[in-house]
């Protein structure tokens, strides 16, 4: 009997040390791209949504409760790179789930985010190595659930889905990681500048990906992509919406001008 892809993809959601998750992930990707995992039509609904697996560290906390700390000292700069670390971590998962979760759905979504949890798997492991350099380890400082949160609110619909993981919440760190690879450049850290640099670029193509599913949806539903993408910004996204916004890596993502107005005008509110 050939083996499932969605079982493939919850037994990477349940995986709850890194290593393992990482093991699994690679293992389903490459069994994927072998043809090895079916996508049966008659899978049935998904489990409901809930916490995948996770280590015992790092501990969650809300994000008002994360100490802010500079690039200057080492602490900072490990703290900095577990930070983004905790977000690849989640980013896995993420992809995972969207396997998991929707079902019915042509074949290049599924390989899609196969393709963007493998991706996410391997800069973990980048960042987790340049943790070790630096002294520590993932686990070693707090983290918040944020990016799963979202998830939650969106297991119900694989069109917001798409909208607000990669598009929104994903998509951050199109803004924020120019500026970050040129203060640590500055810093002389070319070690996780070259990590990051790797990151910015492949995530280009994975907000991608979430623009083009989030356009199928709506055309299968009927719906204008722009209104509805600014309705779900309202909707979803106001508290966690915060500019300046990469205009240039956004458009290159899928972004059109009537979303990034939209981006830019629900982040004013």
């Amino acid at each position: 009997m050939t083996a499932s892809l969605f079982d493939a993809a919850r037994a990477c959601l349940d995986a709850a040390t890194p290593d393992d998750k990482l093991a699994l992930t690679f293992a389903a990707a490459q069994a994927f791209a072998r043809g090895e995992l079916a996508i049966p039509a008659d899978a049935g609904a998904p489990e409901p949504i809930r916490m995948p697996g996770r280590p015992e560290r790092p501990r969650l906390v809300h994000p008002r409760e994360l100490p802010r700390r500079g690039f200057g000292t080492p602490e900072g700069r490990a703290a900095f790179v577990h930070a983004i670390a905790h977000i690849e971590f989640n980013a896995i998962d993420l992809a995972w789930d969207a396997v998991y979760r929707f079902r019915s759905l042509p074949h290049a979504f599924y390989a899609d985010w196969v393709d963007v949890a493998n991706d996410e798997a391997r800069h973990f492991a980048l960042l987790r190595a340049r943790l070790l350099a630096l002294g520590c380890d993932y686990g070693d400082f707090d983290a918040h659930n944020g990016l799963w949160g979202m998830a939650e609110k969106t297991a119900h619909d694989g069109l917001a889905r798409m909208a607000l993981v990669p598009r929104v919440l994903e998509a951050r760190g199109l803004d924020v990681t120019p500026g970050m690879i040129v203060k640590l450049r500055s810093l002389g850290d070319h070690d996780t500048v070259a990590i990051l640099e790797v990151i910015l670029r492949e995530e280009v193509a994975h907000v991608a990906a979430g623009s083009h599913w989030f356009r199928w949806y709506c055309e299968r539903a009927g719906v204008e992509p722009g209104p509805r993408f600014r309705e779900l910004l309202a909707q979803y996204a106001r508290a966690v919406l915060h500019g300046p916004f990469n205009l240039e890596a956004r458009a290159a993502a899928g972004f059109d001008a009537e979303e990034l107005r939209s981006l830019q005008q629900v982040a004013e509110r």
